[in-house]
Parts: C-alpha cells; sequence; structure tokens
C-alpha cells in the first residue's frame, strides 16, 4: 500500500475501497499502525482502540463482499473526540476522574456513523470539559501541532481531533464546537472543520458544556469530506429536543455546482483587528479566488460582530451553562481538576439570573441583526483564528497567558457561535515560519450547503488542503 495513503481524503480513500486496491482491514491496520507508532509523541489519541477497529474492518469487508455497501463512508476508519459516548469505553471528556465513567451505549453520531459503515480507531484528546481555545490538558497532556518539530498549540478544544487528521492517524475525526472548537483546531492544523448549526446534528450522548451553543461537526482533509459525513449524521433525534422537524440534509448533490453569483463578502471590523498580519494577508488573498470563480466579492462593516463580543463579556453564557451541568465536579472536587479550566468554569456559579436571562434575550435580538445584514449575502469571509499556532512555552506560560491566547483564539469563531451561524474553517496558506492558516466561511443558520459549496469550490481551485506536514512526526 501506498506510504501517503493516510493523507488521502475519505473521498479518495472511498473509491480504493470500491476497486479493491485495498479492503477495509488493509486500511485500518495501516492507520492503527500509524497510530501506535506516532501517537507516543502526537498525543492525539486518548484510546486507541484497534481490537475493536479491526473486528468493524471485518464485518465491513464480508458485507462489501457480498455487494451489500452502506455507501461511501462504507469501511473507512474515524476517531471520536473523547466526549462522545461509545459503548463499553469511558467518556472522560479530559478529565483524570471520569476516566471510569463507562458508557452503556453508542451517542447518536457514533451510531448512525456505524450503521454508514464507518470503523472507530479510538477515542482523542480534549480540552478539559471541552472548555478552551488553545488546546492544552493538564491532566492528558496537550496534543502536539504536527506542522513543528517543537510543541505547538493545535486549538481546541478538539485538539486531539484536529493533530489526528493533519498527521494522518485518521481520515475523519468527530469534534464538538460551543464556542470554536471543531474551527480553531482546523484552522491551526491546516484541514478543514465544519461548525454545524446547533439543531442540525443531535448532541444526544455527547457530553455538554453549553446547552444553548454546543454543537458537533466533523474535521478532515477536504470539505468534501466534512459534507459526506455531515450528509450522515445530520436530523432528527427524538432525544435531543434542539433537533425536532430536522431531516437529513443532502448536500453531495449540490457540492460540485459552480459558485457564480454566489455573494461573498468579506467581514470587516471586529474579525480583522490586531489579526497576524500574514495571517491577514492569506485571508485576503482569497478574494482573487473567488472572484475567478465567478462570485460577487464585496465587503460589509458586518456590526453585528462586535455586538455579540460585547454580548460575551468573559464567556458568561457559556460559564453559567458550564458550572451548572458540572457543578458536582466543581464544588466537590475543584482541586482535582484541570486550574486551566476550573478556574473558568467556577465563574459561571456567579453569573446571576438576571444578567444570565439578559444576556440570552439580548443574543436573540442581536441574530436578529445579524439576519438583516445578511439579507444580500450568502457567505461572510474572514480569518479563522486571528493568530496562527504558538509555542506551548508561550500559550501555556502562566495563566494569564493562557487567558490571553485562549481569548484571542476563541474571538473570530465565538462570534459565530453567539450569532447562530454555521461555519466552516479552510486552509488557505502558510506563514513564513510555515504554519498553517484558516479561511473562515460563514453562512446563515440551517444553510451549510452554501458554506460547503463556497468552501469546496475554493479547494476545487487552490491546493492548501493538500499540504501535509513534514515535521518528523508526520
Amino acid at each position: 500500500m501506498s506510504d501517503a495513503l493516510h493523507f488521502r481524503t475519505l473521498a479518495g480513500l472511498s473509491r480504493g475501497l470500491a476497486d479493491g486496491e485495498f479492503s477495509s482491514v488493509e486500511l485500518t491496520a495501516h492507520y492503527l499502525e500509524r497510530i501506535d507508532s506516532m501517537n507516543p509523541s502526537l498525543n492525539a489519541f486518548r484510546l486507541p482502540t484497534p481490537e475493536r477497529a479491526m473486528a468493524a474492518a471485518e464485518a465491513a469487508d464480508k458485507l462489501q463482499a457480498r455487494g451489500q455497501t452502506r455507501g461511501p463512508l462504507h469501511g473507512l476508519p474515524y476517531a471520536a473526540k473523547d466526549l462522545y459516548d461509545v459503548a463499553g469505553l469511558p467518556t472522560s471528556a479530559g478529565a483524570r476522574i471520569l476516566e471510569n465513567a463507562v458508557a452503556a451505549a453508542d451517542c447518536h453520531t457514533v451510531a448512525q456513523l456505524g450503521r454508514a459503515g464507518m470503523v472507530l480507531l479510538g477515542k482523542t484528546n480534549t480540552v478539559q470539559f471541552a472548555y478552551g481555545g488553545v488546546g492544552v490538558n493538564h491532566d492528558h497532556g496537550m496534543p502536539r501541532n504536527p506542522w513543528h518539530d517543537a510543541p505547538h498549540a493545535p486549538g481546541g478544544s478538539s485538539s486531539g481531533s484536529g493533530v489526528a487528521v493533519s498527521a494522518g492517524l485518521a481520515p475523519m475525526a468527530l469534534g464538538t464546537d460551543t464556542g470554536g472548537s471543531v474551527r480553531i483546531p482546523a484552522s491551526l492544523c491546516g484541514i478543514s472543520g465544519l461548525k454545524t448549526t446547533v439543531g442540525r446534528v443531535s448532541r444526544a450522548g455527547v457530553y455538554p458544556l453549553s446547552w444553548s451553543l454546543d454543537s458537533v461537526g466533523p474535521l478532515a482533509r477536504s470539505v468534501e469530506d466534512t459534507a459526506l459525513v455531515y450528509e450522515a449524521i445530520s436530523g432528527h433525534d427524538a432525544n435531543d429536543d434542539s433537533t425536532i422537524g430536522q431531516t437529513p440534509q443532502r448536500v453531495m448533490q449540490a457540492l460540485d455546482g459552480d459558485i457564480r453569483g454566489l455573494r461573498v463578502a468579506f467581514a470587516e471590523t471586529a474579525f480583522w483587528e490586531d489579526a497576524d498580519p500574514e495571517v491577514a494577508a492569506l485571508v485576503r488573498a482569497s478574494a482573487d479566488s473567488f472572484d475567478a470563480l465567478g462570485a460577487t466579492v464585496t465587503s460589509t462593516a458586518f456590526a453585528s460582530a462586535g455586538g455579540a463580543l460585547a454580548l460575551n463579556p468573559g464567556g458568561l453564557i457559556i460559564a453559567a451553562e458550564a458550572y451548572t451541568l458540572n457543578r458536582d465536579l466543581i464544588d466537590n472536587h475543584f482541586a482535582e481538576l484541570d486550574p486551566a479550566t476550573a478556574n473558568r468554569v467556577i465563574k459561571g456559579r456567579d453569573v446571576s439570573a438576571v444578567d444570565y436571562l439578559t444576556n440570552i434575550r439580548a443574543w436573540q435580538q442581536l441574530r436578529a441583526q445579524a439576519m438583516l445584514e445578511m439579507r444580500d449575502i450568502d457567505v461572510l469571509v474572514c480569518p479563522a483564528t486571528m493568530i496562527p499556532s504558538l509555542p506551548e512555552a508561550v500559550v501555556d506560560a502562566d495563566p494569564a497567558a493562557y487567558g490571553r491566547f485562549n481569548l484571542e483564539y476563541l474571538r473570530n469563531t465565538s462570534i459565530g457561535n453567539i450569532l447562530g451561524l454555521c461555519g466552516l474553517s479552510v486552509p488557505c496558506g502558510f506563514t513564513s515560519k510555515g504554519l498553517p492558516a484558516g479561511m473562515m466561511i460563514y453562512a446563515k443558520p440551517f444553510d451549510e450547503i452554501t458554506a460547503l459549496r463556497a468552501g469546496h469550490a475554493y479547494q476545487q481551485a487552490t491546493d492548501w488542503h493538500l499540504h501535509t506536514p513534514s515535521t518528523k512526526s508526520a
């Protein structure tokens, strides 16, 4: 098998399986070997599951031999962030204290991917309780961004998932996004990541951080791959009332259409303030690609972005909901938790009901304003993260440094969560230090198709998503 097999897209691997180039067992074994060899350095996986994976791959091959494939994801490996319940495995949510919390059943999303024929390689590391944009975890260690030989921030909270895909340890990994936790690691690790609209994909069986903002989404090598997974997992689930009335969204048939006439607006002001100049220039350069594709490219002040930042003082809503959901652990086991997370969650204890409800109501009004500002716009473009990956020694030098960089990584992504938008991060170039930069494509709520069409068209016209890490560990 090709040495570069692990850097193929899901779509490419699916063709290889269909053509008999390799079997699911061979493909799964290839990824498991890479995990065994490279994970000690990268720390992407919290819990590899080789026996389970090989059994699932064997079952997939037997079905394929009988001509009973379950679709384009059949027999393809993936990983799941350690927030997702998998029957018989612990869901630690990045916390040592929860390492023996064994799940009784698969969560909805894992079950859906099982029905699609996918093969689970294991569970990836995460920031504790999924509460942080840098990727720091003092309980289980911070996964290492494979684009640098020295330890660099992978982005959080889906840190292990981002590293696993970027380094070729899995072709796709599930993440969650409450303030940017899919898009930040996608941006810093040079891959694609989709933040779905709350209500598009069930959160049932996924360790919660904020019932108002939590969303489920994939990280993968290409936009096409994220679309394949999104199509398989979207839709109604009786165990998550946010999905009431939703049906699986069929995106693949619309993905390859041209984007002539698509209204692309660069969202100015708040998104660009204090942004790294190299990152800003790389994102700005995408305008030429969209223009060549026939899109109508403009700029907009998009005042709602600044409004969203003003209405999120200290992450008030997330902190209040995170404390409510983790009250027993915070009140009774505070000293056993990662201070990088616990010190943020405990602030939610002091949020008054009046402040919480006032902010929630203000968010609703601001979301209506954002829709008015986007009435003549199909997608907004801005930097996914305002700065590239930085050394671990810098971002976690002390609590003050961590607090500063955490806010910087979360700034542009959290705006989309507050406004209820769906969003996509795609690689758009590299800094002079060889670190990836991510472009954010925002679309209106429940309009994932448009964001995916724009991102896929951009990737058809560029090759940034085809670049792979060349460090010693990748």
